[in-house]
């Protein structure tokens, strides 16, 4: 079974490479994305049509300044590139069962 860690950083390295099919793959078909704002995406579907855009636009980078990881979860700490006029730091949990990303939460 692959790692947490290695999911979650397939998951950033076709985000990166504005690689949708890829990025998708790295995530449950039912996948939960928990927005800061308080909205929510749910399913692979929802997720490609929120990111297909900008990733065909290749305006969208995170780097990633910290990563830490406890069993099933890997908590990101990103700065985003190309979302709005100034980067945007923000901590990203991610968790990863069965080999792929099944929740999402924005953290800040």
């Amino acid at each position: 079974m692959t790692e947490p860690r290695e999911v979650v950083e397939q998951q950033l390295t076709a985000y990166n490479s504005h690689d949708i099919d890829a990025f998708v793959a790295t995530y449950a078909e039912d996948v939960t994305i928990h927005r800061a704002n308080g909205s929510q995406l749910q399913g692979r579907e929802a997720l490609r049509d929120r990111y297909a855009g900008q990733f065909a636009e290749g305006r969208c980078r995170a780097e990633i300044v910290g990563r830490l990881s406890e069993g099933d979860w890997v908590v990101d700490h990103e700065i985003a590139h190309g979302l709005a006029d100034e980067p945007i730091r923000v901590l990203v949990a991610y968790r990863v069962r069965e080999g792929l990303i099944d929740r999402v939460d924005f953290l800040g």
